[in-house]
């Protein structure tokens, strides 16, 4: 647990000394994001099972790319046969490398020069900008891979939204689709108005927002979406799995929204930064509909960028409150821990890939390693 600890500080330590001393920022924000995705790359199976999962999946593509056959036959297009992104990234990655180690490293390192040229192009302040994604998305990127390049190009694709290029933006939508289809979430986005609304009419739509959650009707919308897809089983696992009051979105939502709101008036009004701010609010509204939900948060991660960018400008400004600058960081820093701590033997101990063998009482390990042999050779493929 200390060692992430350790880690948060040294990241943030990092670019809040390049905005200190006026260093060239974009270079620093890029050796952190590098650090963030070898971090994350190279640690032994952590996060959960899904690690498992993906790396059995690569083993049977990379086993048919070394001997022969058709990729047709591999698990992968069973599971995922609408997402064709990420069957695709499977068979590059398997010409290259056929280690379920060396694959999730390169994959993380694609989610993570993704996410950089999000936070590079989206956040004033990379102090702040990190100090947020720190706490809410970097946990996520050890365990939803699939997901994560998802997000990675959703928030790519926000650019097009104040640019008005809406074939850019359908394309960008359609490949984060082709990843983890519940990307295309992200499409009413081009068409909210580039306007700032009034905060009486922020305040109403969220309520109703609410009140919809709590009835668990968007969670039916997103089961009959599943209906008509070949993802069925995931969309009624996404809307149903643990189906009950998750206070925690409307705690979230609620604290950003004040957060946001309380700081309205400072934020410009140059097209990018009210995409941006809309894109902030539409988050906390997917928290407020799917409050039912166990995967709420996950639909969200599309929207997330605006949050990061939205505080992280308010932070920045001079006129903000000088309470809203420490609030932000804490809260951020609250989150991180909560996820080491709860967390726990998927994230610690922190081993990597370097060493043979695996963490001692690990019962992620003994429940769903699929290859001992790896256990004994991390490269003996």
């Amino acid at each position: 647990m200390v060692l992430y600890i350790i880690f948060f500080l040294l990241v943030i330590s990092i670019n809040y000394i390049a905005e200190k001393n006026g260093y060239r920022r974009k270079p620093i924000l890029a050796f952190s994001f590098i650090l963030l995705a070898l971090f994350v790359g190279m640690s032994d199976m952590l996060g959960g099972y899904d690690r498992y999962i993906y790396a059995s999946l690569f083993d049977d593509i990379a086993d048919i790319t070394r001997a022969g056959g058709s990729y047709k036959d591999a698990s992968i297009f069973t599971l995922y046969s609408s997402e064709i992104g990420y069957i695709g990234c499977n068979i590059l990655i398997s010409f290259i490398t056929s280690n379920r180690y060396v694959f999730i490293l390169l994959y993380t390192l694609i989610i993570y020069y993704l996410f950089y040229l999000s936070i590079k192009d989206y956040c004033i302040n990379y102090t702040f900008g990190m100090i947020l994604f720190m706490g809410l998305m970097f946990f996520f990127t050890f365990t939803y891979l699939r997901q994560m390049v998802g997000v990675g190009f959703a928030w790519f694709a926000i650019r097009y939204v104040y640019k008005k290029d809406l074939y850019k933006f359908i394309i960008c939508v359609l490949v984060a689709a082709s990843f983890h289809n519940s990307a295309i979430i992200l499409f009413p986005l081009y068409f909210l108005p580039i306007k700032r609304f009034s905060q009486r009419s922020i305040i109403i739509i969220m309520s109703i927002c609410l009140v919809l959650g709590l009835s668990g009707g968007p969670s039916a919308l997103f089961r009959l979406y599943g209906d008509v897809t070949d993802m069925q089983y995931r969309t009624d696992s996404y809307a149903e799995q643990e189906i009950g009051f998750r206070y925690e979105y409307i705690i979230e939502a609620l604290v950003f929204l004040y957060l946001i709101l309380k700081n309205y008036s400072i934020i410009p009004d140059t097209k990018k930064n009210i995409v941006l701010l809309n894109t902030s609010l539409a988050f906390c509204a997917i928290l407020l509909l799917f409050v039912q939900s166990l995967n709420g948060g996950r639909l969200g991660w599309y929207y997330l960028i605006g949050v990061i960018s939205t505080l992280s400008l308010i932070a920045n400004n001079v006129k903000s409150n000088n309470q809203t600058r420490k609030i932000i960081p804490i809260i951020c820093f609250l989150l991180f821990f909560r996820i080491v701590y709860y967390w726990g033997v998927m994230l610690s101990p922190y081993k990597t890939f370097f060493t043979n063998g695996v963490r001692e009482y690990d019962p992620i390990y003994e429940k769903y390693e699929y290859d001992e042999n790896y256990a004994i050779d991390k490269f003996y493929r």
